[in-house]
């Protein structure tokens, strides 16, 4: 099964692509998507962003899609722009006709790091550790790896439990 997680961002969008095959987790590839406050108005960032997001899934063709939570700061009109970036990590799966799996970033972290709050440099960190010889494009590509593998094992855990009732009903 191929995932790609994806960390929503106005300026910078990361997306990462894993392999899934049982238990092995295998790197496809990362990225950043971006768009640039000084090219454009908020319609042209969120254009760019959707156009970047296509081609990155025309190239892997994913199977399954996770997206991280938006959480809420202090000053709501970021969090605004945030969530209006976050639809777009949204629409693109949609628009593959893909489930989109969400997660909080405590989630994402306790299942990547162990610890719900964990810095981005222990993301990174153990991202590089699950995928060794990875190439990883930033903290934000890191951020969308952690996601995708999330996504994985919850997929799994929910397939053992679909397994399991399946039995129990025999």
């Amino acid at each position: 099964m191929r995932v790609i997680g994806i960390d929503p961002g106005l300026r910078n969008l990361g997306w990462g692509v894993i392999d899934v095959a049982g238990a092995r987790i295998t790197h496809v590839a990362n990225g950043i998507c971006h768009s640039d406050a000084e090219t454009g108005d908020l319609s042209r960032r969120l254009a760019s962003l959707h156009f970047q997001l296509t081609e990155v899934f025309r190239a892997w063709t994913p199977e399954t899609a996770a997206v991280e939570h938006t959480f809420v700061n202090k000053d709501a009109v970021a969090t605004l722009k945030l969530g209006q970036a976050r639809g777009i990590a949204l629409l693109v799966p949609a628009q593959f006709g893909l489930d989109v799996g969400e997660y909080a970033p405590n989630a994402v972290k306790k299942t990547v790091v162990g610890v719900g709050h964990a810095a981005k440099q222990q993301i990174d960190h153990m991202i590089r550790l699950q995928l060794p010889g990875a190439k990883i494009a930033g903290a934000d590509a890191a951020d969308a790896l952690a996601i995708a593998i999330c996504h994985a094992h919850h997929m799994q855990s929910a397939g053992r439990l679909q397994a399991a009732l399946r039995k129990a009903a025999v």
